[in-house]
């Protein structure tokens, strides 16, 4: 039996077991080939001077059991903060327990303490078990939003036409 899940505020310490969570949600996905990132990158941008995301960590008996990876967000229509949630993950030992729901109402509690009325967040197209979850809990699919990209040479791209 595994006991109580504990969640705290990830730290720089954490940033190894973030980037091997982010290769779990890869080798879910059977898309671990995309992922260039490293755990360098994780402890720069999300530890630095300004922290590009946080995390969020739960624990149960000492182990690391799940993060969720989020950042702040403004919704100008709204008039309000939100935070838009990009990974959030379970280590396989950990899954069917609720440490995800966990994860996102520990989320959604400090978003709204901190003044925030809402969370964002995307589902890869092919993750069913991902969005009956987010269903479950209470999210629904955005039927006046689609997510754009600009990403690699689209971005240099877009990037290069700027006369300033």
């Amino acid at each position: 039996m595994i006991g109580p899940v504990f969640i705290r505020a990830a730290t720089v310490a954490d940033a190894a077991a973030i980037h091997a969570a982010l290769l779990g949600i890869a080798d879910t996905l059977g898309q671990r080939h995309r992922i260039v990132s490293s755990v360098e990158d994780i402890s720069k941008y999300g530890f630095g001077a300004e922290p590009a995301f946080k995390v969020l960590i739960a624990e149960a008996d000492g182990e690391f059991a799940g993060m969720c990876l989020w950042f702040p967000s403004f919704s100008t229509w709204f008039g309000r903060p939100g935070v838009y949630v990009q990974d959030l993950y379970v280590a396989p030992l950990f899954r069917k327990l609720g440490v995800a729901e966990q994860l996102m109402r520990r989320l959604a509690n400090e978003t709204k303490r901190t003044g925030g009325t809402y969370i964002r967040l995307s589902v890869d197209a092919n993750n069913a078990s991902a969005t009956r979850f987010y269903e479950r809990i209470g999210m629904k699919p955005s039927a006046q939003e689609r997510i754009f990209v600009a990403r690699h040479d689209d971005f240099e791209q877009l990037a290069e036409g700027d006369n300033s």
